[in-house]
């Protein structure tokens, strides 16, 4: 067991970033399109965290041409150049599944104002 925590444990990210639900992130994400590799900028509100460790991932969703995208990053993922925390959602829940149902203002989050 102990060489499966460590090759875990040189899988995990050394620039850990702070994310909670409701946020709202902006992620570089690193694509790759034949022998090119180029940048692409995803910004969504985080509905879900699952798992721990190596394990863990997060979905964002975003509302683009009126049509709801959701995507799922792994947080230890190399693919992830950097991210950014544009606002701090207020919620109460753990997962905000209910979100997908709404449209418009009614699917917006509260901001937190203080940290």
């Amino acid at each position: 067991m102990d060489l499966l925590k460590k090759i875990q444990n040189e899988q995990l990210r050394e620039d850990d970033f702070e994310l909670n639900v409701g946020d709202t992130l902006r992620i570089s994400y690193r694509i790759k399109e034949g022998e090119k590799t180029r940048l692409q900028d995803f910004e969504g509100t985080v509905i879900k965290v699952c798992g721990g460790s190596v394990n863990k991932t997060f979905t964002l969703r975003r509302i683009s041409y009126g049509v709801g995208v959701e995507r799922t990053f792994l947080y230890n993922s190399p693919r992830i150049e950097k991210t950014k925390v544009v606002r701090r959602g207020k919620v109460r829940r753990a997962k905000l599944n209910y979100l997908r149902d709404r449209q418009g203002k009614a699917a917006k989050v509260k901001e937190k104002t203080a940290y």
